[in-house]
Order: C-alpha cells, then sequence, then structure tokens
C-alpha cells in the first residue's frame, strides 16, 4: 500500500500458493479502489504493509499472472514479513485461549 499526499493511493493484494510456483498480483487500484482492498485486508486480519517503489512496481503486472523473477526478492521479504506477523498473532491468540482455560 501506498500513500503520499501528492499521489493518489495504490494498493495490490499478493497471493502465494506453492505449487504455482511465484506469488501473483490478485487484486490492485487506485483511490477509493484501493481503500477497498486496504479495508478487505483489514476486516479479514491480513497483514498490510507499506512500500511505494514496489507498490508501483506490482501496480503495472496483470493480475492472477506469475511476478517477474526481477521481483522475486522484493516480494519474498514482503510475504517474509506478513508470515512472521501471522505467526506472532497465532501465537498470542494461543497464548490468550490458554490463560482463559
Amino acid at each position: 500500500m501506498m500513500k503520499e499526499e501528492s499521489e493518489e493511493k495504490i494498493a495490490v493484494a499478493l497471493k502465494y500458493e506453492s505449487k504455482k510456483g511465484a506469488p501473483e498480483v490478485v487484486a490492485k487500484g487506485k483511490g477509493s479502489l484501493a481503500e477497498l482492498i486496504l479495508k478487505i485486508a483489514k476486516e479479514n486480519n491480513i497483514p498490510i504493509k507499506e512500500d511505494s517503489a514496489l507498490v508501483k512496481e506490482l501496480y503495472t503486472l496483470e493480475l492472477n499472472k506469475p511476478i517477474p523473477p526481477e521481483l522475486y526478492q522484493a516480494v519474498a521479504i514482503v510475504l517474509a514479513w506478513a508470515y512472521r506477523v501471522n505467526e506472532k498473532l497465532r501465537e498470542k491468540v494461543l497464548k490468550e485461549l490458554k490463560e482463559k482455560s
């Protein structure tokens, strides 16, 4: 996701399935569509990472097509971050459930 005062907000959503090989851009939008993508992500506890340079690159890609190899490293860093965030959330929820039982 990206937001700058002089530019319209841009958002992209990535999906990675190991059987497909490379991550894909599954949603992208500017303005109100970007806001909707972010709202849906927040409602579904999907981690949101801000990286304006990467978002600009990903926004140019076709939907539901593998990202190009030159973006693998940058996207891998974002996906690794998202997996860590999800794991920490999972651990927190499990700890809270254990304390309540």
